[in-house]
């Protein structure tokens, strides 16, 4: 295998523009993809190749989301940009209502392959309307597929699926992650949902993660293993649909587990886990399981607090040991 390392906005932006090459359906709505500087020439090499098949309407996101939603049963495979998570919120009707029901009101009839990108959580001063991880409620809601990348190979690989899905696709991205740089094979298939991957092999504790959140748990895993704790990180990729058999062959051999995530705590992506895992892996655990997520209160805009509130390596290397106890 021919190995090339790409940061993780390039690895994103090389598989939009080898989709958008060997499908002409595709089209691409809103361009704040990455127009995050300092990688905004990446996005307007795109835009210079493709730019019959995107557009940049209006800040309306629930006008917006309409528009795909309908090209998308007439036939085409847009992927939507929403910039910032919390921004789907005022697309609700169309997301949630429209295109996840779809299919199964239409009796199989009609399909929705739109893909609706956004940009979750924790960033740094985004405080709290521009700070959501809306996932956990969009798990919520039958119909969806959720993607939620860590890494360069994952954003590269995911997004290709995601694409090329028939259903309507939420993609979970990071700013964090951006310039994460990882390696990716030269020709790399696309991975299918609903496929976990131990990002590191651990015999102690089980470390279950997502998004940005992997990468922070694999700093505290480093840490840890210098006090001879050896956590295993599992990153299930996919929300929807869920991988679960991974992460109880996982606590199968450490037998103790930890979920980090950064959705508010309360009804959150780590409270689904641990109910999943409480419920078909309770007999494979020797201690209570832990949840090391965002607190319930709304996003402050003070940095200190921010951190304080999030799921910090610190927090996560006590609930580590806390399970060890």
């Amino acid at each position: 295998l021919i190995m090339k390392e790409l940061a993780y906005y390039e690895a994103k932006f090389e598989a939009l523009e080898e989709i958008m090459a060997a499908d002409e359906r595709v089209h691409l709505i809103n361009g704040t993809f990455l127009s995050l500087s300092p990688h905004r020439h990446v996005y307007q090499n795109l835009k210079n190749k493709y730019a019959e098949r995107m557009i940049s309407p209006p800040i309306s996101e629930l006008g917006f989301c309409g528009l795909a939603t309908g090209a998308a049963m007439a036939g085409l495979r847009p992927v939507v940009d929403l910039s910032t998570g919390s921004f789907i919120y005022e697309a609700w009707p169309q997301v949630a209502n429209e295109a996840a029901n779809a299919f199964s009101m239409s009796g199989g009839q009609t399909r929705v392959p739109v893909v609706f990108h956004l940009f979750h959580g924790l960033r740094g001063g985004g405080a709290a309307q521009h700070s959501g991880s809306p996932q956990a409620m969009l798990w919520n809601v039958p119909g969806l597929e959720i993607a939620i990348p860590s890494s360069p190979r994952d954003v590269k690989c995911l997004l290709k699926t995601a694409v090329a899905s028939d259903n309507p696709t939420i993609f979970v991205d990071h700013t964090r992650l951006l310039d994460i740089r990882g390696e990716i094979p030269d020709n790399d298939k696309p991975i299918p949902f609903g496929v976990a991957d131990v990002k590191r092999k651990g015999s102690h504790v089980t470390l279950v993660a997502t998004s940005y959140t992997v990468q922070v748990g694999l700093q505290a895993a480093e840490k840890l293993a210098k006090e001879g704790i050896e956590v295993e990180v599992v990153d299930p990729r996919t929300l929807v649909p869920f991988d679960l058999a991974t992460i109880l062959s996982s606590i199968e051999k450490t037998h103790r587990v930890v979920i980090a995530d950064e959705t508010h705590q309360s009804c959150g992506v780590a409270a689904e886990i641990a109910a999943r895992i409480a419920e078909s892996g309770f007999d494979k655990l020797k201690a209570p399981i832990r949840r090391v997520s965002t607190l319930d209160v709304p996003v402050p805009y003070s940095p200190p607090l921010e951190a304080h509130i999030g799921p910090s390596e610190s927090r996560i290397m006590d609930a580590v040991t806390a399970a060890l106890r």
